[in-house]
């Protein structure tokens, strides 16, 4: 089943390999303590996760590249009126000024690192994200986060539409089960970027000229 599933892929073209640039930046997609946490219902497991996440993030802003964080924070006003809560009531626990909406101090962040708070799935959506990655000079977005299925699904999608290469380093991405986080990250490397390794993401970044 598996081979047949790659062939009707490849036959429709899919799942290329996509041309790396020369300007990375990395986008860290909610590793909020709301997420990590797992003393909060919303959370699940991250830390292996996290710890590679942190490995790219620290050699990322050594070489000079750009580091973005993004969090989940919605206003009381807000909890009523917005049609994702409605689907995803659990999500009406991430209020502003909360611990939930705090960026877990194991991924590493640094007071320099941007931090866009974003009210959907994507990272772009209604943020200024893709304003900053191209006055940065971004070419190539490495893609790490939670949920797999939810939120950097969303932004992988939307930073391939607003014109970045896409990569995303699976073992630096997270979900609460492993069916959807699988099937998400075969449906982002068929359609969107490269789903590839932290180690790969590494190399990569240590070979590009300073």
């Amino acid at each position: 089943m598996a081979a047949h599933q790659e062939t009707i892929y490849r036959q429709a073209g899919f799942g290329n390999a996509v041309p790396r640039g020369s300007r990375p930046g990395v986008l860290v997609v909610d590793f909020s303590y709301g997420f990590t946490d797992t003393s909060y219902p919303t959370a699940a497991e991250m830390s292996e996760p996290i710890a590679r996440t942190r490995q790219i993030t620290e050699l990322a802003r050594d070489r000079g590249h750009p580091v973005v964080y993004t969090t989940i924070a919605y206003q009381p006003a807000e909890l009523t009126t917005l049609p994702w809560l409605k689907k995803a009531a659990g999500m009406a626990a991430l209020l502003e000024g909360s611990r939930l909406v705090q960026i877990d101090a194991a991924t590493g962040i640094r007071p320099t690192d941007a931090l866009i708070t974003k009210k959907g799935a994507s990272a772009f959506f209604g943020t200024s994200l893709a304003a900053l990655l191209t006055s940065a000079g971004v070419d190539t977005l490495i893609i790490t986060g939670a949920t797999t299925s939810g939120c950097v699904r969303a932004s992988a999608v939307d930073a391939v539409q607003s014109g970045f290469t896409v990569l995303v380093p699976a073992d630096c991405c997270a979900d609460r089960a492993d069916a959807p986080h699988r099937a998400n990250l075969y449906d982002i490397d068929q359609k969107y970027g490269d789903v590839t390794t932290a180690a790969d993401i590494i190399d990569w970044i240590e070979r590009l000229p300073r």
